[in-house]
């Protein structure tokens, strides 16, 4: 990985010598999950599951790895560019927005591939 032209910027080839406790954002994402998992086992919700069924294992896996991806090839947040370009009257925000639709209706689509027809049981 560390060849790849991406990783020879100054920015993320610092980035890959440094550890990840040195990323502000990386730190505010593992305080942000522990806070959520925290303000749960005060509220006596805190219920981890331990066995999941593997379709949605694989659903998750697939999906994490497109949205950082994704994430990567917007250089930030894939989120805040919707935001921000509609916000600011750019073309791009559109774009983006139909492109996001169109992969909604492709993970819609994919739901059965990974066992998981139906929505969330109650």
């Amino acid at each position: 990985m560390a060849s790849w032209e991406f990783w020879t910027w100054p920015a993320q080839a610092q980035a890959l010598q440094s550890s990840v406790l040195a990323d502000t954002v990386s730190v505010m994402d593992f305080g942000l999950v522990l806070g959520a998992a925290l303000a749960a086992a005060l509220a006596g919700k805190f219920a981890p599951k331990a066995s999941l069924p593997l379709g949605s294992l694989l659903a998750a896996i697939v999906g994490g790895l497109l949205m950082g991806y994704g994430a990567r090839l917007s250089f930030g947040c894939n989120i805040g560019a919707l935001f921000s370009g509609i916000a600011t009257g750019s073309l791009h925000g559109w774009v983006w927005f139909a492109a996001a639709f169109v992969g909604s209706l492709a993970g819609i689509g994919l739901r059965p591939a990974f066992g998981l027809d139906g929505f969330a049981k109650k």
